[in-house]
């Protein structure tokens, strides 16, 4: 189980990194603010990127969630008990599942249309949300202490 945690908190760091990113102003995948969000936020009419603290505030929550599959696995020290950082990592998967349903929902395609946001959310971040949720709730079973 240790390699699916270090490739869960990888996976997560580079979804870090890139909320970091934005924070500081990057526009990729876009060529200016407006494009940008119209690939990564996709809302109704969206023209700009969310503020530096949302996407700080983003960054720190999934910093965190990096860190809990190496805790869980035992990568590292932590004043943690067992049972509670495996509920813990089945709550953040349930999360990211439900991220990860809800971009295939008629009610959120309503709410984020924008292209390219809605094909890149269909082909690439609801999925791996769903794979991301899947990690942790695999994680969070096999490591539930007996």
């Amino acid at each position: 189980m240790i390699v699916l945690a270090v490739i869960l908190s990888f996976v997560l760091l580079l979804v870090t990194t890139l909320h970091v990113y934005w924070g500081i102003g990057g526009i990729w995948p876009g060529m200016d603010q407006a494009s940008c969000a119209r690939a990564v936020v996709g809302f109704r009419g969206v023209d700009e990127m969310p503020s530096s603290f949302a996407s700080f505030a983003v960054a720190a929550c999934l910093a965190l969630a990096t860190l809990w599959p190496l805790a869980l696995a035992g990568v590292f020290a932590t004043p943690f008990p067992r049972g509670g950082l495996a509920a813990t990592a089945l709550m953040i998967g349930f999360v990211f599942f439900g991220r990860g349903i809800a971009g295939f929902t008629p009610w959120w395609r309503r709410l984020a249309p924008e292209q390219p946001f809605a094909r890149l959310d269909q082909s690439l971040y609801s999925p791996l949300c769903l794979l991301i949720g899947a990690g942790f709730a695999i994680l969070a079973i096999t490591e539930f202490p007996a």
